[in-house]
């Protein structure tokens, strides 16, 4: 057992986290799930639960796959990585898929073996790449606003634009998970500065003219427009069904909570087992879990921390960042939707919603991190293994002058020297 374990390498207390968060999301996960089966008439619940223990299993090999190879290979597929992927985001926003007379061009099928997946998570993990790749290439040169636009705003306008208008929250995420990671690869902040202000400028733009124009806006634009609208609304008239019944179930959990499987709301709120899982957490496991599941995510950020700070090099520090800070956020909106601190979104909360592409996508970056992290260990080891070497190698040479006096003195006490010095 210890020699497989030995196997899983790199930083412990994130492997801890993330099998923590997949072994407990099994209770939620299977909780919300009779929602599907009672409410929507979706499958059944054993159904669902190991279709869910497959999606973690996937995860988990995904991950000590990715941790096991060495990061810096990446540095080799990361400048064009991102490039095939803008192929597969316009090709998906172009089947036009509707769900309830709603954009919903988010998925792609995957012919022969029915199976789809979210190209927006692989777009977004290939763009943390390339700007970690550009920000430890270029980070002893000086480069001008035109420079940076071809290197870093045309790849990041390619990822974000078509998904958009199907998955706006998404884009928005990725913008700011963009921005963080410039910034804190010290990106000019005046040319930061002109791109924030140009994006606010079109964010807004957009917004008003989906409002004078609902007619021949988007239709994922107008939902994303009466979102907004009913944010934080005391309107009577306002429909803000998912978010009140997230609240009820919130307020329901007190401190202790209903007890695991006791959900009542999980009957009456919409994505119960993914979007809004965190309503269901504390019903069912009161204000005290639903701040333990917080809790981890922020000694998980924590960790983030360390591992960057402890990276062999600017890549793999950035990689940490831009890809661990990615999941953080994720897990804070998630968190904040529920609790009406966010305009609802289809955000997932990392390794416990429901879900096969955003558990696989999570999972992934939590592979890439952990070899950052791994690398730091081999280096650590060399390091002792050089250094008890030299120690070694300082003792001998120690002995044999040691023994060298002791071989002089001998034969300077020696009589037969005298004799033969004679002759």
């Amino acid at each position: 057992m210890r020699k497989l374990l030995s196997r899983f390498e790199g930083d412990k207390a994130i492997w801890a986290y993330v099998v923590l968060l997949a072994l407990f999301s099994f209770m939620p996960v299977f909780s919300a799930s009779s929602n599907l089966v009672h409410v929507v008439g979706t499958g059944s619940i054993i159904g669902l639960l190991m279709k869910h223990f497959f999606h973690i299993l996937v995860g988990i090999v995904i991950v000590y796959v990715f941790h096991r190879m060495p990061f810096d290979r990446l540095k080799y597929f990361a400048p064009i990585a991102w490039i095939p992927v803008v192929g597969l985001l316009l090709l998906t926003a172009a089947q036009g898929m509707m769900i309830g007379g709603a954009n919903a061009s988010r998925w792609l099928n995957i012919p022969g073996i029915n199976l789809s997946f979210q190209p927006s998570s692989i777009g977004w993990i290939s763009l943390m790449a390339y700007l970690s790749w550009f920000l430890w290439k270029f980070s002893d040169e000086e480069y001008s606003f035109n420079k940076s636009l071809l290197w870093v705003w045309v790849p990041v306008g390619l990822i974000i634009l078509p998904i958009f208008p199907s998955n706006f929250s998404t884009a928005a995420i990725i913008f700011a998970s963009v921005c963080m990671l410039l910034f804190i690869g010290k990106y000019p902040l005046k040319y930061l500065g002109k791109i924030l202000g140009f994006g606010m400028v079109m964010g807004v733009m957009a917004f008003f003219a989906a409002k004078a124009f609902p007619d021949y806006a988007p239709s994922r634009l107008s939902t994303w427009v009466a979102r907004i609208d009913r944010f934080g609304s005391d309107d009577k008239d306002v429909d803000r069904y998912q978010i009140e019944n997230a609240k009820i179930a919130i307020a329901q959990g007190e401190v202790f909570g209903v007890g695991p499987g006791k959900s009542i709301q999980k009957n009456f709120l919409p994505q119960s087992s993914s979007d809004f899982i965190y309503a269901i957490i504390v019903e069912e496991f009161g204000f005290i879990g639903g701040m333990m599941i917080l809790g981890v995510y922020v000694l998980l950020l924590f960790r983030f921390l360390v591992v960057s700070n402890k990276a062999p090099n600017l890549f793999g520090k950035y990689l940490v960042i831009g890809l661990g800070f990615s999941i953080i956020f994720q897990a804070i909106i998630n968190m904040g939707v529920a609790v009406e601190i966010f305009p609802t979104t289809g955000q997932p909360l990392p390794l416990v919603s429901s879900g096969g592409t955003s558990i696989w996508m999570t999972c992934l970056s939590l592979g890439i991190i952990l070899s950052v992290s791994r690398k730091e260990d081999e280096i650590k080891k060399q390091m002792f293994e050089n250094a008890a070497k030299q120690e070694a190698f300082r003792k001998l040479l120690e002995e044999q002058e040691l023994a060298d006096k002791e071989e002089r003195e001998f034969e300077g006490d020696n009589p037969m020297n005298a004799v033969l010095n004679k002759r």
